[in-house]
């Protein structure tokens, strides 16, 4: 039996790098998937290749057209996952990112802290408000966000993105003693530069970027590497697992 078998998930951002990855996994173990997209193209092509990945499992993938930072998309996206599979059980709030836009406080442009916040923090906060109270009416289940090493140490010329991943981490935190009673546990994730289409767009010409390349101890993330912890956060194997910040990131922080 899939270590997700009986699961509903519901994975913001989908499309994609970590996302898609995620939605191929936890279909592959047996999990009914909705992948939760606003770029209608590739969430398509990401269900239907996590569809592919389910084989014999039972798993399922399907894509529905979601914007996270606006609540009516939400709510139409999650009530559409319950219709079509039934009780939702987890809930991975992954879509967001940086650009090159971003920098130094001094410099970044006010337009790209915004950015940053309405799609990393407000996503992360809406798509909960919304799908917390349906996975506690399912008894329980996961809540997995996503944070990242800025969080937890010094990136320079990523101010924006920094603030929105380390009000992530709080969140997560406090949402996990919030839930525990009726037992939703709520974790984040944060890797290190994880080699997505994106990440990968962003690393040449930038020396910050390239000298983090280079302190990674185990070798470069990829998509995949994220997604196996996503599956456990995701499984009853993290049962007693809640409000912490796990590091996926080939020993950057501690390098």
């Amino acid at each position: 039996m899939g270590r997700l078998q009986g699961k509903v998930a519901f994975i913001t951002g989908g499309g994609g790098g970590i996302g898609r990855a995620t939605a191929e996994r936890f279909a592959e173990e047996g999990a009914k998937v909705v992948v939760a997209e606003i770029n209608a193209e590739a969430g398509a092509a990401a269900a239907e290749s996590a569809k592919k990945m389910a084989a014999n499992s039972g798993g399922d993938a399907h894509f529905i057209k979601c914007d996270v930072t606006d609540r009516a998309s939400v709510q139409s996206a999650i009530a559409e996952t319950v219709r079509r599979y039934g009780p939702l059980t987890i809930l991975h709030n992954n879509a967001g990112g940086s650009t090159a836009n971003d920098g130094p406080v001094t410099e970044a442009p006010e337009e790209e802290f915004w950015r940053a916040i309405k799609l990393d923090l407000y996503g992360t906060f809406l798509c909960s408000q919304i799908g917390v109270p349906e996975i506690i009416k399912a008894g329980g289940g996961s809540v997995i966000n996503m944070s990242s090493m800025v969080a937890l140490m010094a990136l320079p010329g990523r101010d924006c993105y920094t603030a929105a991943k380390g009000g992530i981490s709080a969140l997560t935190r406090s949402m996990a003693v919030e839930y525990a009673p009726h037992k939703v546990r709520v974790n984040a994730i944060a890797p290190s530069v994880t080699m997505t289409d994106r990440v990968k767009a962003l690393i040449p010409g930038n020396a910050s970027l390239q000298k983090l390349e280079a302190s990674h101890l185990l070798g470069m993330a990829y998509p995949i590497h994220i997604a196996q912890m996503a599956v456990y956060l995701g499984s009853d194997e993290s049962e007693i697992t809640t409000g912490q910040i796990i590091s996926v990131d080939s020993g950057v922080t501690i390098a």
